[in-house]
Parts: structure tokens; C-alpha cells; sequence
């Protein structure tokens, strides 16, 4: 690995910083330029794609970094405290099985998808199949398949079961980010102008306009000015509450990893498995008491700050260079995640399901409870708890989806 240019964490959480303050400040610009400009790309979409570039040309480096390890461990599960304690569960509910729905052909979209994928690209290129050993391109699918569906937890257990190999897992690790990366700014992209494409769907959005409308006059009535006092109330509930979920976590995943290690496909061995479930249901249980009031204050708009660092983190991990290094496991990912779409666009169409369900829902399987909150939030603050759920219900399918992936990828190269 090359030395990025700038190696020291802090300045790059600066220019990471830099970047979002150009991207939020030119978004609100009057300029003719910059309104045309964001009309038709998302602000969210340069806060990811902007690092990319930088790291692709090595002026910093996501894999020496560890700021997305902190923004992901400390973060994002503040930031899902900060943006649920607000949060209407019961009004969530009432958007109807159609989200369900959706998660699970996004499911059955991986499933199906990366068997297609290397039966078509194998009629192009045969030693695609080639290969018993522990670096059979087949094997390296699998863990692909367990990271789309549950995350990374799901895909070091497929490396263990299925036994691949360090030098086909590495490439299949970039090809993983590269293209779920690329998939999310479509989905990203999608929100920006998701009318429209609710309208080719002929989704009722009703549900979806009336929970945001819901928040927003929650919020106006109890907006106020905040002052030093009650941002410290914000900051203490929201790592307060992220401290107790990593001390649950940290006592949880050990003993269950040694009193029944059988579970250990359910993720439940997973420590940020844990961390993620048990910051989303303590937030969920606050949301009920006065802690709620906190949004008057300004709780989502510091969560979304939070967010917005993770985005910025993410970016910083991808190298659109990669793409070049091996086009023909690029392209297998490429077709996969294409399948992936078609078919939710075919359900999404057949059930008139909004689009809001189509990219949480794929992205809950692909990127898992580190970006589908991210998406969920594209669209509105008050939704991605709507990305964390479904996303933690990827936890608990991704080792069967992927294992039985896997299976058929065997069977088609053997």
C-alpha cells in the first residue's frame, strides 16, 4: 500500500470537515451556478464521493485511517440515539408490510444475483470457474454474499465456512466496497429527485409524507434556542447512552460467543451487532419519556452531524482506482448488484411500493446499519431509524441468505 500524503488523523478529520462545510455552505448558495448544480446532485452524495477522489489519488487513505472506525463505533450509534429519541414508533409501524417486502426481495436479489452473475460472465470467461482451492473466485462470492446481505460479521463467516483464501478474500473486499459504494450514491442520487420516481412507481407515499409531517410539528412546537446547558443534555444522553450500549455489548458478545457459540449465525457473537441494537432500543425506549423534548434543543441536527462525519469516513475507503486492477471481478459485481436492482424495481413497481422503501430496503442488505440510516436520512432526519431496524433484521438472514448463496455458486463451479 502506497503512503498517503497526509498520514496524521487529525488533519484529515479537518479536510474532511473542510469538505463538508464547502459542500453545506455552496448548497444554501443564492448563486445561479450552485442552485442548478444541486438541483439535480445531492449534497449527501459529494459528502461521500468528495473523499473518494481524494483517496483514489492518495492524498489520504481510508485503510491507515482510523476515523472510521471512530466514527462508526462512537458516531453513528450516537447519532442513531440522537435521531430516535425524537422518533414516533407507533407512526413508523403504520407504514405497512411493504417495507418488509421490499427488504426481503432485496435479499432474495443478492441470493439469486451472484449465481446469475458468474454463470453469465463465466460464458465470457471460463476460468471464472476454474479452481478447487481455497481461491476459487466462487469461494471469494461468498463473503460478498454475507457482507450485501448482513455485513461484515456475516462475511468473516463465510470466509471461515466456505474456507477462502487470503488473496482472493482481498480482492473481493474491494470488490465489495467499490461497487456497494457505488450503488449507494445511486440510491443517494435517487432521493434527490425520488418524486419523480415515485410517480413512474405510482407509490402512495401518504404514510411516509404523514410521519414527516408529523415530526416536523412535533419539532415547531417545542423548538427552542438552545444554550450551553442543553447541548451538554444532548451530548451526555446521546455518548451516555452509546457508552452503556458498548458496555452491554462488550459483556453481551463474549458470553454468548462462549456459552453458545451456535449462535454465532445469527451474528449474535457480533460485538457491533450488539452496539447497534442495544444504542437503537435504549433511544426507542427514551422516545416514550421526556427526553424526547431534547429535539427542541436540536438533538437531530447534532445526530445528523454525526451522520454526515460518517458519510465523509465511508468515502475516504473507497478507490474508484481499483476498478482497473481487475475488470472481470468488477464487472461479476457490477452484473450482481444489477440483478439486485432489476428485481426491486420489479417488485417496487408491482406493489407501488415508494422509492424511500426501495433504497432503504437495498440498502439495509448491502451496506448494512452503518450506511442504510444514511440513506434513510437522504430523505428525511426522522426516518432512518426506518434504515436501522431493517438493517438489523439483515444481521439475523445474512449467514443463511449467504450460505445458501454460496451453495449454489459451488454447484455451478464444481
Amino acid at each position: 500500500m502506497t503512503k498517503p500524503l497526509i498520514t496524521n488523523d487529525a488533519v484529515v478529520l479537518g479536510l474532511l470537515l473542510g469538505i463538508l462545510a464547502f459542500i453545506f455552505i455552496s448548497a444554501k448558495s443564492k448563486r445561479p451556478f450552485w442552485r442548478k448544480f444541486y438541483r439535480y446532485i445531492p449534497s449527501l452524495l459529494l459528502c461521500y464521493f468528495i473523499p473518494s477522489i481524494f483517496n483514489s489519488l492518495g492524498i489520504i487513505s481510508g485503510e491507515s485511517s482510523m476515523l472510521y472506525f471512530v466514527a462508526s463505533r462512537y458516531l453513528l450509534p450516537t447519532s442513531l440515539v440522537l435521531l430516535t429519541i425524537s422518533i414516533d414508533l407507533p407512526s413508523i409501524l403504520k407504514l405497512g408490510p411493504k417495507a418488509l417486502i421490499i427488504f426481503l426481495t432485496g435479499t432474495l436479489g443478492i441470493i439469486i444475483g451472484g449465481p446469475l452473475a458468474l454463470l453469465i460472465l463465466s460464458s465470457f470467461s471460463p476460468k471464472l470457474l476454474d479452481g478447487a482451492g481455497p481461491e476459487a473466485v466462487w469461494r471469494g462470492l461468498t463473503t460478498v454474499a454475507g457482507s450485501w446481505i448482513g455485513g461484515s460479521a456475516n462475511q468473516a463467516a463465510m470466509k471461515e465456512v466456505f474456507g477462502v483464501g487470503d488473496q482472493i478474500f482481498s480482492a473481493m473486499i474491494a470488490v465489495d466496497v467499490i461497487v456497494a459504494n457505488i450503488w449507494m450514491a445511486f440510491l443517494l442520487y435517487g432521493s434527490g429527485v425520488h418524486e419523480k420516481i415515485d410517480q413512474w412507481l405510482q407509490a402512495d407515499t401518504s404514510a411516509i409524507t404523514e410521519l414527516k409531517q408529523k415530526i416536523e410539528t412535533y419539532r415547531a412546537q417545542i423548538l427552542r434556542i438552545p444554550d450551553l446547558t442543553d447541548t451538554i443534555k444532548i451530548m451526555s444522553v446521546g455518548f451516555g447512552v452509546t457508552a452503556l450500549a458498548h458496555i452491554g455489548s462488550d459483556f453481551i458478545a463474549p458470553w454468548i460467543s462462549t456459552h453458545a457459540p451456535e449462535l454465532e449465525k445469527f451474528s449474535l457473537t457480533s460485538g457491533f451487532f450488539w452496539l447497534i441494537v442495544l444504542a437503537t432500543s435504549i433511544s426507542l425506549g427514551l422516545s416514550f419519556t421526556k427526553m424526547r423534548e431534547l429535539e427542541g434543543v436540536g438533538a437531530s441536527r447534532y445526530g445528523s452531524l454525526f451522520l454526515y462525519i460518517l458519510v465523509a469516513t465511508i468515502g475516504m475507503k473507497m478507490n474508484i482506482l481499483a476498478i482497473f486492477e481487475n475488470p472481470s471481478l468488477f464487472l461479476l459485481g457490477f452484473i450482481w448488484i444489477s440483478i439486485h436492482a432489476i428485481l426491486l424495481i420489479i417488485v417496487a413497481k408491482w406493489i407501488k411500493a415508494p422509492f424511500f422503501f426501495m433504497a432503504v430496503g437495498s440498502q439495509a442488505n448491502v451496506g448494512g446499519a452503518a450506511s442504510a440510516p444514511i440513506v434513510a436520512s437522504a430523505f428525511h432526519p426522522s426516518l432512518a431509524p426506518v434504515g436501522v431496524l431493517l438493517a438489523v433484521l439483515g444481521y439475523a438472514v445474512g449467514t443463511y441468505g449467504a450460505w445458501f448463496c454460496g451453495m449454489i455458486m459451488q454447484a455451478i463451479a464444481i
